[in-house]
């Protein structure tokens, strides 16, 4: 939505703001000193609304100039599109290329059948949301089960893929200048 549009769609706020409060056009215009045509022009969306107005307007409503104006959230959904790296597909689960990426992964049967270790900046964290998962770590291996997470020091030689006979998926959290991502659980006192 555009500055056009936000001071557009204040008209109804307004409307709404002086119904909510039981107040009729000639009250606000005592109150105000705008005349009752102006505010109903401006309610109407017929009267372009200026800050001369909307402040007087604001604190007869008892509101800030945002609230009048305010622009609704823009759309919250992720719209990346899935990446294909290596056999296994990635999907962005975050907006900025840039911080902390999360992606959910999808980790088919068989790929790359030999382990080719990889070192690089940051620290990543693992999630797995079904299958079995193989990560190797340097000269460890540890197999994850749904449920269960892992986080490591990408600079560590690492690789991951499903175990053999069916495929996996998790969500990856990978920070490249280094941030880390922790599980905690809460424990509650016995009563």
């Amino acid at each position: 939505m555009d500055t056009e549009d936000a001071i557009a769609a204040a008209g109804a706020r307004l409307r709404s703001l002086r119904t909510d409060r039981g107040l009729t056009l000639a009250e606000v215009e005592q109150a105000t000193g705008i005349s009752t045509s102006t505010l109903s022009r401006l309610e109407s969306g017929r009267r372009k609304a200026t800050l001369e107005l909307l402040l007087p307007l604001a604190r007869v409503y008892g509101t800030t100039l945002d609230e009048l104006v305010r622009t609704p959230p823009s759309d919250p959904r992720v719209r990346a599109r899935p990446i294909d790296c290596e056999g296994m597909t990635l999907l962005p689960l975050s907006r900025h290329a840039t911080g902390l990426q999360a992606y959910k992964i999808v980790v088919p049967p068989r790929v790359r059948a030999v382990p080719r270790q990889r070192t690089h900046e940051g620290y990543e964290w693992l999630y797995v949301l079904s299958g079995r998962l193989r990560l190797l770590l340097g000269d460890e291996e540890v197999v994850l089960e749904p449920g269960e997470a892992a986080e490591f020091d990408t600079r560590v030689p690492h690789w991951f893929g499903a175990e053999p006979g069916g495929a996996v998926e998790l969500v990856s959290l990978f920070g490249a200048q280094g941030e880390r991502a922790h599980v905690r659980a809460r424990t509650t006192a016995a009563a």
